[in-house]
């Protein structure tokens, strides 16, 4: 199927009044795990690769397998860059052929965050090529500790969102409601009245980051006030690490924490850490601690065993689960028509 802009694939949802889901993508795992579910739900999807994620895994390998993927999907799919800053990388990505890019002059001042982004929508235009931007300021780290910042102080400013989208001319506003990037520390409360009152003054679809953490309510109100893209990316990574410790728990008890760690592979590496570490780390201390283990016969040969591509195997059912989740949730499954 021919690639979608994300103009193109908001603009159903927008009339629709339903949800699409924009999944960040890592590795072939987490790639391969988003289009299948998407195409089991026959569901629009939005690939996502975010600059941030750079330390992870370079945007020069990562966006020939996205698109290679996305073509030969059977549902509509977006390729998108995600909070793009850096000017040199937006140009390059669309280059490589990505379908939309979001340029994130969010924590800059007002007009100059309006002088850059109307600068990426004229050279978007001339190569098809959507473009998303942000105002106010969502906080938090992407996939690690959120809701630190206080989301209030960053709220989008009804107004100016209205003359931020007039003067730019973007396909789609990121807008700053309540949520936050990463893990939650505290529940969210989103502004409801202001999302409403924003979708009321632009007219365009908007977009809600820091979405993983919500509540099933928080999304339904959300999409019918005018949300028609969601980001997530937290919650793949904890169904992945929660698929982890299914497979690596060696406990006898019902759940798998600090107190079994005498006994548990999972717990001798990973008792300590934080919710939000990343899947990278998980894999890299626990597997490696197994494998050290097993050399050294260690461990008993009735206890069960999990090799690295069982990992993956697994990781990757446990990302797919929670998009396909999230696509039902969001009403976009059955929707690639």
């Amino acid at each position: 199927m021919p690639l979608m802009t994300l103009k193109e694939v908001l603009a159903d949802a927008d009339r629709r009044h339903y949800g699409v889901g924009a999944f960040n993508v890592l590795n072939v795992e987490m790639l391969n795990a988003i289009v299948s579910a998407a195409e089991e739900e026959q569901a629009p999807v939005i690939l996502a690769y975010a600059e941030v994620h750079q330390k992870y895994i370079a945007m020069e390998t990562i966006a020939p397998l996205m698109l290679k993927v996305a073509r030969e999907a059977t549902v509509p799919v977006v390729v998108h860059y995600d909070h793009g800053q850096q000017f040199e990388n937006i140009i390059k990505i669309m280059h490589y052929g990505f379908t939309s890019v979001m340029f994130d002059g969010s924590t800059l001042p007002y007009e100059e965050n309006v002088r850059r982004t109307q600068e990426v929508v004229r050279i978007a235009r001339i190569l098809g090529v959507s473009v998303e931007a942000e105002l106010g300021h969502v906080g938090g780290a992407e996939g690690g500790p959120g809701g630190e910042d206080d989301p209030q102080a960053g709220y989008t400013d009804v107004n100016q969102a209205a003359d931020f989208v007039a003067r730019t001319g973007v396909d789609a506003l990121a807008v700053a409601i309540g949520t936050a990037h990463g893990v939650y520390r505290t529940r969210p409360k989103l502004d409801l009245e202001r999302l409403a009152a924003i979708k009321k003054r632009v007219g365009i679809p908007l977009v809600l980051h820091g979405g993983s953490g919500l509540s099933d309510d928080d999304f339904r109100q959300a999409i019918a006030r005018g949300i028609a893209k969601i980001n997530i990316f937290t919650d793949m990574s904890l169904a992945a690490v929660d698929q982890l410790k299914t497979n690596l728990c060696t406990c006898s008890q019902g759940s798998c924490d600090a107190s079994c760690a005498d006994n548990c592979l999972l717990q001798r590496d990973y008792s300590g850490a934080l919710p939000g570490d990343s899947m990278e780390d998980l894999i890299q201390r626990v597997v490696a601690r197994v494998w050290r283990e097993l050399a050294q016969k260690e461990i008993a040969q009735t206890q069960p065993v999990q090799s690295y591509p069982d990992l993956i195997l697994a990781t990757t059912a446990g990302i797919k689960a929670e998009v396909k989740r999230k696509i039902r949730l969001f009403g976009s499954n059955g929707k690639a028509d």
